[in-house]
């Protein structure tokens, strides 16, 4: 019998002995944030972290994007980084990256097994062990004191104020990305509540960065910052003529924004640290090379990402091309749509007919926290403002399950499925696509058939949908519709969830 490694056990004690616990669950002492500095204190870390030099980014939108800036710029001015992100789309070890490589399996299980036994050893019924992402934190802040970086970049969690990220007490610099409603059980319903959480990330003195907000975020992130004596300042988006001629390493307009606040903060960071050698340089006339570089590299698996099929046979690459993008609210799902409406006709040939060669299909899944509704129609109406309209589409369920590693993220057999959720999503799509075509909305089911492929799997077909029991079963249909009609390029909105982002990147990278 092969012998499991150090690191397979430690994703197996992630899966199995780490409790996860909801944010929400605010009633539980097992998640009260006070417990952070306890762990700390239990993992002598408390003096390590008082000399890191930290740059903490909250936000809604834009979190990822704007640290993955951030990292690679810093990174080609010469500093060695490391980057703490959420979450991961493949392996766990992607939340943990020094010099822009994520961690290795020995170091991972290294540090990990040095956290995780000292607190096993000092925690108890009134200090429990600490849930997943605070568990995750900690872990982050002692690989980074073991391998001496020169910045720390920590993206929040959700919210910001009883984030464990919010650990940082002398970061030295902050930023806000875009606000928007996501996550408003825990963080709030308004605006002002969830702006209000994002800016607990405020220190006193130490300075910080936002970029455009709706109105009734800004006034509460203004007054928090007058409060705290904070210097607040809206970074403005990246002028594009500063990049002589080159492009961002993230695809879509809004990547702009993020850059701008990303340049902002490192800047800034560049300044307080003493490195003034590098700072001399006017940022609104002109950009360091080392700062066009680190945009243009910056790289971001999921986030407007275009993966050609490499597994067609068929002798003409790229008659199914995957367009991967985790949006998962409202906002974020209209600047999904609106890239991949550019980004498919700037990817056809000037001699082809667009409409009569291409067949855009939509493979989507959702958290059931969301509403499923308004995810939908904002990618229907954003798409058709371009003239981009979807022939059908296509629902899964996750292949793999939330917060499991290793052996325990082994996904369900089909019988195991429960496509109820999935059902509800196809429901939604087929009233919004009879609503649009001036049928009746509420009846969708009336055109709906259940069938089954070879292997005896039941697929629920309707007129402009389909529902499979996995996302392999999915991605053959595809391979075997293009197979069929090789004179049409099927071009795939791969949206809705990063979880579902990671394991399109787990099936067709293999």
């Amino acid at each position: 019998m092969e012998e499991v490694s150090s690191y397979e056990k430690a994703l197996d004690v992630l899966s199995s002995f780490i409790t996860l616990r909801s944010p929400a669950d605010k009633g539980s002492k097992c998640s009260r944030f006070e417990f952070v500095f306890d762990y700390i204190k239990i993992l002598d870390l408390e003096e390590p972290i008082s000399k890191m030099k930290i740059i903490h980014v909250a936000g809604t939108k834009g979190k990822g994007s704007t640290c993955t800036f951030v990292e690679s710029i810093l990174r080609n001015c010469g500093f060695r980084t490391g980057l703490f992100t959420s979450p991961h789309l493949i392996d766990v070890r992607e939340r943990f990256r020094i010099d822009g490589v994520d961690i290795c399996e020995e170091k991972f299980s290294e540090h990990f097994w040095w956290c995780y036994d000292i607190l096993k050893e000092n925690t108890n019924e009134d200090l429990p062990m600490p849930f997943l992402f605070c568990f995750f934190t900690l872990l982050a802040l002692k690989i980074f004191t073991a391998e001496q970086v020169d910045v720390v970049i920590l993206e929040v969690g959700i919210g910001g104020r009883l984030d464990s990220t919010n650990l940082v007490q002398a970061p030295i610099v902050c930023g806000i990305c875009s606000l928007g409603y996501d996550h408003v059980e825990i963080l709030g319903h308004t605006l002002r509540q969830i702006a209000g959480e994002k800016a607990g990330i405020f220190k006193h003195g130490v300075p910080a960065f936002t970029v455009s907000q709706p109105d009734e975020a800004m006034s509460v992130l203004q007054e928090k910052a007058s409060q705290l004596g904070v210097h607040l300042e809206v970074a403005p988006p990246l002028d594009a003529n500063l990049l002589n001629g080159l492009k961002l390493g993230l695809e879509g307009e809004h990547q702009y924004q993020n850059a701008g606040l990303a340049v902002a903060l490192c800047y800034t960071w560049l300044h307080r640290t003493g490195h003034l050698e590098i700072t001399n340089l006017e940022q609104t006339s002109s950009l360091p090379e080392s700062f066009i570089k680190g945009l243009r590299t910056a790289n971001l698996q999921g986030r407007a990402q275009i993966v050609p099929d490499q597994h067609i046979d068929i002798g003409s690459p790229g008659d199914l091309v995957f367009y991967l993008d985790g949006a998962h609210t409202s906002e974020s799902m209209e600047i999904c749509a609106r890239w991949f409406s550019i980004a498919i006709k700037e990817d056809s040939q000037p001699q082809d007919n667009f409409r009569a060669s291409h067949e855009l299909i939509l493979l989507f899944n959702c958290m059931s926290v969301r509403d499923p509704q308004l995810l939908l129609l904002r990618v229907i109406k954003t798409c058709a403002s371009h003239g981009v309209h979807f022939k059908k589409a296509l629902f899964v369920p996750n292949m793999t399950a939330f917060f499991k590693f290793g052996s325990h993220a082994l996904p369900p057999t089909d019988s195991q499925v429960d496509l109820s959720w999935q059902f509800t999503l196809q429901r939604e799509w087929e009233s919004l696509m009879q609503g649009n075509k001036g049928g009746d909305a509420k009846s969708p089911d009336g055109i709906c058939e259940e069938v089954k492929d070879d292997s005896e799997l039941s697929t629920k077909s309707c007129e402009n949908s389909m529902v499979f029991s996995s996302l392999p079963l999915a991605i053959k249909w595809l391979r075997d519709s293009v197979k069929q009609n090789q004179s049409i390029r099927f071009q795939v909105l791969v949206t809705g969830s990063l979880h579902l982002m990671g394991d399109m990147l787990k099936f067709v990278k293999k």
